[in-house]
């Protein structure tokens, strides 16, 4: 983070410090205000190249990571709604069952 902001420090004295007059003084100017993108790099380049699941559906390892939290959320959500559908779900039909041969 101090890295950062030192950086930032240093690019902003670099733009409103004063240039000597050159011929080449135009591309020095414009070559100060290109700006870095820090640790916005865009993803981890590192290690195997991420896959899409239907790709390779057997190693999750290698799954990109919205694919990865998108399977791993849909899957949350079924075990508890089976869970919900399994503790609640039989109830209501025996009471229903119930009420319809009394009538």
């Amino acid at each position: 983070m101090a890295a950062a902001w030192a950086r930032q420090a240093a690019n902003l004295a670099r733009i409103s410090s004063p240039k000597l007059a050159s011929s080449s003084s135009s591309t020095s100017q414009a070559s100060s205000l290109i700006h870095r993108r820090g640790l916005a790099g865009g993803g981890d380049h590192h290690g195997p190249p991420k896959v899409n699941f239907w790709e390779d559906p057997m190693s999750p390892s290698k799954w990109k990571e919205e694919h990865f939290v998108i399977i791993s959320l849909t899957g949350w959500g079924l075990l508890f709604y089976g869970g919900y559908k399994f503790f609640t779900g039989g109830k209501k039909d025996k009471e229903e069952k119930v009420g319809d041969a009394a009538h």
